[in-house]
């Protein structure tokens, strides 16, 4: 049985596709085979498909920190490996202990979520043999999923969306509660990650909450923040605008290990044209979606700091 990705693939559906795409005729023989009938939408050409990804990865930040999976073809669940390895020094002829491995694994269940996307452009360039269409929508498609993607691996619910690093009972642990941001409780929370975790351990925040950090001291005048490289405690810095600001009951800063946070894509991007619905206004409209889940696949891995709700 030919796969998906042989289909798209195939230098005629490259052709096929992007002629549907410009609103040309295009053979529906061919088109038929990448078409996802739940959406009505077709699986982009690989090379395009690469291009997309290649675009999200550059506008995510959490790609670059998370561990990213691909399961087109695996079912509903995937298991979690903890850092439990080990080994043993055995003397000559000595037994050699046997290590049960049975509970080094979590079952997490994983959804196909959609993530969806729709661009527009003029009839003129659609029809201007010159203009790169190809080009344009990959880059725009890339960009504007990226940026969803991420705050989804930030804030998501859970419900029709993925779970979020500050979900709050499936994403990180919270270390402490505090009423107000200090030098002792920044340290406190780098000391609350196991250390098998710290080893890895970036810190995750906005831009306020940065600059509010480079502001900290301890009592010997030193700053918490390394100006020289941008680390905290050696350990790197990333900068999200989908991390909530210091104020009541928010959760600013995250630290821990983010390659416990599984991305898994679950079906290639689709598109498909919507001609009547711009039709007004000169112009084609494309329908894109990503199909995908993001967990914390272990909890302990990442902890945040909450601020305190008012009155409490």
């Amino acid at each position: 049985m030919i796969s998906n990705t042989q289909i798209t693939a195939q230098p005629e559906y490259d052709i096929q596709f992007w002629n549907a795409m410009r609103n040309k005729e295009a053979r529906e023989d061919i088109l038929a085979k990448g078409r996802d009938i739940s959406t009505g939408t077709y699986s982009m050409p690989t090379v395009a498909a690469g291009k997309v990804m290649n675009e999200i990865e550059k506008e995510s930040d959490f790609r670059k920190i998370a561990t990213v999976i691909r399961a087109y073809k695996n079912g509903y669940k995937i298991f979690a490996k903890d850092c439990k390895d080990k080994a043993e020094f055995v003397a000559e002829g000595a037994a050699i202990p046997v290590y049960e491995s049975a509970g080094d694994f979590d079952e997490k269940t994983i959804e196909s979520y959609k993530l969806a996307s729709i661009v527009t452009l003029d009839e003129d360039f659609v029809n201007d043999v010159g203009f790169d269409i190809e080009k344009y929508l990959t880059q725009k498609l890339g960009k504007s999923f990226g940026k969803a993607e991420d705050n989804a691996f930030i804030n998501g619910t859970g419900a029709d969306e993925p779970t979020g690093i500050l979900h709050h009972t499936d994403g990180a642990k919270t270390a402490l509660t505090v009423e107000t941001l200090t030098y002792d409780d920044v340290i406190s929370l780098y000391f609350s990650v196991d250390k098998g975790y710290r080893k890895n351990g970036i810190w995750l925040m906005n831009d306020k909450t940065a600059l509010a950090l480079r502001k900290l001291k301890d009592n010997d005048g030193n700053y918490l923040w390394n100006q020289a490289n941008d680390t905290i405690l050696g350990k790197q810095v990333i900068i999200s605008e989908y991390m909530p600001d210091i104020e009541t009951g928010t959760k600013p800063i995250a630290f821990g290990d983010f390659s416990y946070y599984w991305i898994v894509g679950r079906k290639p991007v689709t598109v498909r044209t919507l001609l009547e619905k711009f039709v007004l206004y000169d112009q084609i409209g494309y329908l894109a979606f990503e199909f995908l889940d993001g967990k914390l696949v272990r909890n302990e891995a990442i902890k945040v700091i909450q601020m305190a709700d008012a009155g409490k």
